[in-house]
């Protein structure tokens, strides 16, 4: 048995990475990958720190090289391959040793792995990582789903290499089993939503009012500094302000304008229809990522349909219209999050530490944000009914910002300029603020063709209408 702390199967960008971080936080770690050149190839190049790399070409070389109880971070592509990389571990390893899943996984499989390895008297961890290549190396937001004691052992190495807060590690063991991965799918989620708005401000800015890339990029720079501060203003200002090497052209303008996704935007979606909450700023997210897909069928789209001119009558945007706007929707975004979290919490019986988790997404992650340190306070102190937007400080920023998120949303409507996060957190927030909606003639209708039966408001339930009285 070798002398390893900890082993790392998995050397794409974000395990080697995580494989530096580890290293040179001074924990010795066992590297192994398929492809065994890569291994050589990653140990010389890491510089002073290979001293802290034990190259390990087998599976077998890899669980000698780490001490008792073993921990190893697997690194690999989500699903398949990692139930074939257990496979392959599993056997080799002795009771009370541990694997760690630290990729995007969907948290189902999670349970069902942990289940598994449970039963042949293994541990398992899903541990979420965010961060991307640069906070796999200097210091990512981790979120981890296991045994609490499992836990322990890998604790100093997890608080180490995570980015901090003030001091303040951005890790935290959150609950059983999947919790870890399943609050990693959120704050995906979350990101999704969170960029869609974004990218629908461009649009305004650009479509609407005809303003250059370098402009935008100069107005997203300054709400850098005030309440939007977070990691993707930030990075959006950069991008705006960046030009393409090779025409001079903003970089942007030379970007097709079709968006990727790899799956955790879905999955929150899904889960949130499942347990019957509300995503719809992310749903939204998800659903423009597909439209922007439709890349042929949308220039079609614009030539087919090019009667459909806008309407007179659309109000003027100032910027710190679009600027409150941005803010009342993303924190609209961040409440459906943190509502669809506490529902999985009591569904699944994680007991999920809604402050904690404010709190480790302060730094190292996609979504970090200057509000989340609010956040954390209003859950430690209790969401009224459950709702960050019913808070005290969100109730009234929402209060004064709401205004201007109609303004916007009714002129990029007149206008003909899609923004359906805009638009989505918008009827989330009128729907939550109206003690009498509209769904009582639902209940009528579901009654009236299936029998389904009502409440009524003066008691009681099962009722029926009258109408098949004629």
């Amino acid at each position: 048995m070798g002398n390893a702390r900890i082993g790392l199967v998995g050397l794409g960008v974000m395990g080697r990475n995580l494989a530096l971080n580890i290293a040179e936080n001074g924990f010795d770690v066992a590297v192994h990958n398929r492809s065994t050149e890569k291994i050589a190839e990653f140990v010389s190049n890491a510089g002073d720190l290979a001293n802290r790399l034990v190259p390990s070409e087998t599976p077998q070389d890899l669980v000698n090289a780490i001490s008792s109880p073993r921990a190893i971070i697997i690194m690999v592509q989500a699903g398949g391959p990692v139930d074939a990389t257990i496979e392959i571990l599993a056997p080799l390893l002795d009771k009370g040793d541990m694997i760690i899943d630290a990729g995007n996984a969907n948290f189902h499989d999670t349970r069902r792995r942990e289940a598994a390895l449970r039963e042949q008297g293994l541990s398992f961890i899903g541990m979420g990582v965010s961060g991307g290549e640069e906070g796999a190396r200097f210091g990512p937001s981790v979120m981890v789903g296991g045994k609490g004691e499992s836990y322990a052992v890998i604790r100093d190495i997890v608080e180490a290499i995570s980015a901090k807060y003030q001091g303040d590690p951005c890790a935290a063991h959150l609950g059983a089993d999947g919790a870890g991965h399943f609050v990693k799918t959120v704050h995906n989620g979350i990101e999704y939503a969170d960029m869609q708005m974004i990218a629908e401000v461009y649009g305004i800015l650009r479509d609407m009012q005809g303003r250059t890339p370098a402009d935008i990029g100069a107005l997203f720079e300054h709400w850098n500094t005030g309440p939007l501060q977070s990691y993707l203003v930030e990075i959006s200002a950069r991008v705006l302000g960046a030009s393409d090497p090779e025409t001079g052209r903003p970089m942007v303008d030379v970007i097709v304008d079709r968006a990727g996704q790899k799956g955790t935007g879905r999955w929150t979606v899904i889960e949130a229809l499942t347990l019957g909450q509300s995503a719809s700023t992310i749903e939204a997210a998800v659903a423009a990522r597909s439209w922007s897909a439709a890349k042929d069928t949308r220039i079609a789209g614009e030539a087919i349909l090019a009667g459909s001119a806008p309407v007179a009558g659309a109000p003027a945007l100032a910027d710190d219209d679009l600027q409150a706007a941005l803010l009342a929707a993303k924190i609209i975004a961040y409440a459906q999050g943190f509502t669809l979290l506490q529902a999985a919490s009591e569904e699944y019986d994680w007991s999920l530490d809604m402050g904690r988790i404010a709190e480790i997404w302060r730094e190292g992650c996609i979504i970090r944000s200057a509000m989340l340190n609010d956040m954390a306070a209003a859950a430690r102190a209790g969401l009224p009914h459950g709702q960050l937007i019913f808070a005290p400080g969100f109730k009234d920023t929402l209060i004064k910002s709401t205004p201007a998120l109609r303004r916007v949303v009714a002129a990029a409507v007149l206008n003909g300029q899609p923004v359906p996060a805009f638009s989505a957190a918008l009827a989330y927030y009128d729907t939550m603020q109206r003690g009498r909606g509209t769904t009582d003639i639902i209940q009528a209708q579901r009654d009236f063709f299936g029998a389904h039966g009502f409440e009524r408001v003066d008691g009681g339930s099962d009722h029926h209408g009258p109408w098949a009285m004629g």
